[in-house]
């Protein structure tokens, strides 16, 4: 499932081997926000080493930002048949992803890794990123070669963005509203999953984190980055469907059908008209439930 990815910063061994033992869906071993630049690429070999230990949950690396000195290295150092996926910071073009997704899948073929079987996951976390995101997205069009697509969904970093924007940023969010949307609607209709919502660092403002990931669900979202272990149940329970909503859907597919039978296209449930796109959604509910579980 998609609903935590845990960071652990790469060059602190306990809590990368504490991160890869709990009830996360995935954990990102970082290379970049909190790896200081002196010890990035001594950092590599130890990332490398710490995705080939036994794990309970996928593990990503989050290498250096396309435009560093680092990115390379950190692909060439820590890739292998162990690792899951890339997390690829601060991209703002077509041609960022498009030259990283082609780096990878060279390396794919020359470590005998099945093409596109690594996940690539970019941020968009600056003003560029957020302005340019359609054509960011666009980059898939840009390949000459035929390997899987290897980006299923993208990651919001609010903190980046608010800074370089200088955004104030309330309890609510509001401030980031109108990017928060971008992201989910450019993530829709280049067909891909709802994307990963931005890490919450207020730790002691827990009532403030229900609410906000209450929003980020209903808003689109099918997930969040995480920056605390204490993190993962609230964010694990918020973007996995209850049962109530479950039965409900369960109860519109079976009276949409019923209705079909007869030749209709609409009937009520619970007080309210169901139509195909709300027979649909229904439908898609039940069926990423079955096929995650």
């Amino acid at each position: 499932m998609n609903r935590s990815f845990l960071f652990a910063p790469g060059n602190v061994a306990r809590r990368v081997e504490k991160a890869l033992t709990l009830q996360a869906d995935a954990v990102i071993v970082d290379l970049e926000d909190s790896v200081a630049t002196a010890e990035k690429a001594a950092t590599r070999k130890t990332v490398a080493a710490a995705l080939e230990r036994p794990r309970r949950a996928r593990g990503y690396v989050r290498v250096n930002a396309p435009s560093s000195a680092f990115c390379f290295g950190d692909l060439v150092e820590t890739l292998h048949r162990k690792v899951d996926g890339v997390v690829l910071p601060k991209v703002e073009s077509a041609a960022d992803l498009h030259a990283i997704d082609w780096m990878i899948w060279n390396l794919e073929r020359e470590r005998g890794m099945a093409e596109g079987s690594l996940d690539l996951i970019p941020q968009i976390e600056t003003a560029a990123g957020v302005q340019r995101i359609d054509r960011v997205l666009q980059a898939r069009r840009l390949r000459p070669y035929k390997a899987p697509w290897r980006v299923k969904r993208v990651a919001f970093g609010a903190a980046d963005y608010a800074h370089e924007l200088q955004l104030t940023v309330g309890p609510q969010e509001t401030e980031l509203a109108d990017a928060r949307a971008r992201v989910v609607l450019a993530s829709r209709a280049a067909g891909l999953e709802g994307p990963l919502d931005s890490p919450w660092f207020d730790f002691k403002d827990l009532a403030g984190f229900a609410r906000a990931l209450e929003r980020s669900r209903r808003s689109g979202f099918q997930g969040r980055l995480c920056v605390h272990p204490d993190q993962l149940g609230p964010v694990n329970a918020a973007y996995q469907p209850s049962a109530e909503e479950l039965a409900r859907a369960e109860r519109i597919v079976a009276a949409f059908r019923e209705a079909e039978a007869k030749g209709e296209a609409a009937v009520q449930v619970d007080g309210q008209m169901i139509d195909y796109p709300v027979a649909y959604r229904a439908q898609a509910l039940l069926d990423a439930v079955r096929e995650k579980s």
